[in-house]
């Protein structure tokens, strides 16, 4: 089965600019259908040598997805006869360029039904990589491999992909082939709530990305950031990537992000299942001028706010895109930061407060040092760590308020009991490994991977 499979947008063509912001307004949905979905990238590696897992072969990530199809009944989707991801009921596993696993799960209402996602996620995946000596491990970049060393998986967007990226920024590939991101999304009631998330949730990236840094090694050493996979991203595409300044407008519209990716160029769009390189041109050239005979859907809009890649991004939902991949204790702690704040107005404003006040030259600056410093960076002389703890506290309380509760009476909060611990004592992910790097795995590639490999998590923990 080929991954790509036409939508029901496929033969709507755009007649009318005004097609591209109702696509935002018809996605808006009442409170009491709002979900919370998460996507986890994980990074696969040879237990024996530390390098990045390779796709093909009988030890590779292809003969996991042979697998994993079996075990969790899933529909392979296949590209030029490979294997390159899943297809679940509620969910799907895909690949990114360096076979990079990621499992899009399913919209949850609480935080709970994502836990026994990712539990059973794991139960599946982690016996059958360990039947071929591949650990996934809880990093957000490969911390042994070089770019070079990494095998591109057989999808003919990254042919398009990959030779444009290294046109137009320095560390496109790596992003492409090296990092590993934890995704949150979740849903807007209309479009002041929308844009209000919005602006709030890019306001809070640099505060995010230190609290979840998880990155300081690749190449087999220390990088000198505590989240390289959030510098890769400011060196990958600056027009399609990074910070929004129209976020921090007094009053952001659909509009403004309409704009935002008409002006952006475009990646490719798919006709009879040939896959074109649009990479000459903005989504508004196309639109206004057609391409070799074509002209553009609701479909192509759709696909092109995905190939969009700003830390905070609107599709038919949100979508926070700052975290590096976790350690099993903080995975679910991405998800339950967001719902206590972003699902209700108190604490959604609250955290606003937080950083409403920053110029657009502090918001870079903080931006720039998180990657560098994580919770040591500071804004206006007030440490992010400062300002982390003040955020955990807001979306604690908006947990208790919602008090969604698990079978043994135990509501969302529990999912941050452990983030909270550890930004109490100033601590991120970085900090211990950095640690650990220098003292008890002394510099060891395996002690790195023993150390931050996948076990499968205890039912109580």
């Amino acid at each position: 089965m080929s991954q790509y499979v036409e939508g029901p947008d496929a033969g709507l063509v755009i007649e009318d600019h005004a097609q591209l912001i109702e696509y935002f307004f018809n996605a808006a949905k009442p409170r009491e259908k709002w979900r919370i979905g998460t996507e986890y990238e994980l990074l696969g590696v040879s237990r024996r040598s530390g390098r990045a897992a390779r796709y093909s072969g009988r030890r590779g990530i292809e003969h996991i997805l042979s697998r994993l199809a079996d075990s969790l009944e899933w529909e392979p989707q296949e590209e030029e006869g490979r294997i390159i991801a899943l297809q679940g009921e509620r969910a799907n596993i895909a690949l990114e360029p360096g076979a990079q696993l990621e499992l899009s799960g399913e919209q949850c209402e609480t935080v709970h039904c994502a836990d026994k996602e990712l539990r059973r996620h794991l139960k599946h995946l982690l016996p059958i990589a360990d039947a071929l000596d591949i650990d996934f491990v809880n990093l957000g970049v490969q911390p042994v491999s070089p770019l070079n060393d990494i095998e591109w998986i057989p999808k003919t967007r990254y042919q398009i992909m990959g030779p444009y990226m290294e046109r137009v920024g320095t560390l496109g590939h790596r992003m492409m082939k090296q990092t590993a991101s934890i995704q949150v999304n979740f849903d807007f009631s209309d479009e002041a709530d929308a844009m209000l998330k919005f602006k709030t949730s890019m306001g809070l990236v640099p505060i995010l990305s230190a609290m979840f840094a998880n990155s300081p090694i690749s190449d087999g050493r220390l990088n000198g950031f505590m989240t390289m996979r959030g510098h890769v991203w400011t060196e990958t595409d600056k027009r399609r990537c990074g910070l929004l300044p129209f976020a921090f407008a007094d009053a952001p519209t659909f509009e403004d992000y309409a704009e935002y990716a008409l002006n952006t160029p475009m990646y490719f769009i798919v006709r009879k299942g040939q896959w074109i390189n649009m990479t000459h041109m903005s989504f508004r050239q196309f639109l206004e001028a057609g391409h070799a005979g074509e002209r553009p859907t609701l479909e192509d809009w759709g696909m092109h706010l995905t190939t969009l890649f700003p830390e905070v991004r609107i599709k038919k939902y949100l979508e926070i895109r700052c975290f590096d991949n976790q350690p099993f204790a903080y995975m679910l702690a991405v998800p339950a930061l967001t719902k206590g704040i972003f699902f209700d107005t108190d604490p959604l404003l609250a955290a606003w407060d937080l950083v409403k006040k920053w110029s657009w030259e502090e918001r870079l600056e903080a931006y720039y040092q998180a990657h560098r410093q994580a919770l040591g960076a500071r804004v206006r002389g007030i440490r992010l760590l400062d300002l982390a703890k003040e955020l955990v506290t807001i979306a604690w309380e908006g947990l208790e308020r919602h008090n969604d509760c698990n079978e043994a009476g135990e509501n969302e909060t529990i999912y941050l009991e452990r983030l909270r611990e550890e930004i109490d004592q100033g601590q991120c992910p970085a900090y211990h490994v950095v640690e650990e790097w220098m003292t008890h795995w002394n510099y060891d590639a395996k002690r790195l991977i023993a150390g931050t490999a996948y076990r499968l998590p205890d039912e109580d923990e």
